[in-house]
């Protein structure tokens, strides 16, 4: 039996401002943009964003919709870094992201497994940015 995961959820103060980051900022793909009109949760959506062309897990940008889904915004790591987005090409999707507005935590790294930088997403979670040692 074959299983993977299909869908990672991420939790965003708003769908349109996420999707602008994700796909501008980082270069993702919207995949899906679907409205779920369900009673007493007007404007809630299916949206899920994936790096381009990947294949493997999404992105489900999920609209807090509680106080404490509110308030886990941009905690869903508990202030460690979160995800790592693996790239062939670390300098220009740097570049890309820096033009954009990225907040990066600080200056790129060589280490032994890679080139790294730690940046926050739209919500303030901490990300990896990372061209392992193999890709170079």
């Amino acid at each position: 039996m074959a299983q993977h995961i299909g869908a990672l959820t991420l939790l965003v103060a708003d769908y349109d401002e996420a999707i602008a980051f994700f796909t501008q900022g980082l270069g993702f793909e919207l995949l899906e943009d679907t409205p779920l009109d369900e009673p007493g949760k007007p404007g809630k959506r299916w949206v899920r964003v994936a790096p381009k062309g990947a294949p493997g897990s999404a992105l489900l940008l999920a609209r807090a919709a509680t106080p404490e889904q509110r308030a886990a915004i941009g905690q869903q790591g508990g202030g460690r870094v979160f995800l790592f987005l693996e790239t062939d090409d670390f300098w220009g999707d740097y570049q890309r992201m820096q033009a954009y507005g990225v907040h990066f935590c600080e200056q790129p790294r060589i280490e032994a497994y890679g080139t790294v930088v730690v940046f926050e997403d739209i919500s303030g979670n901490r990300w990896d940015l990372l061209q392992l040692a193999a890709a170079n």
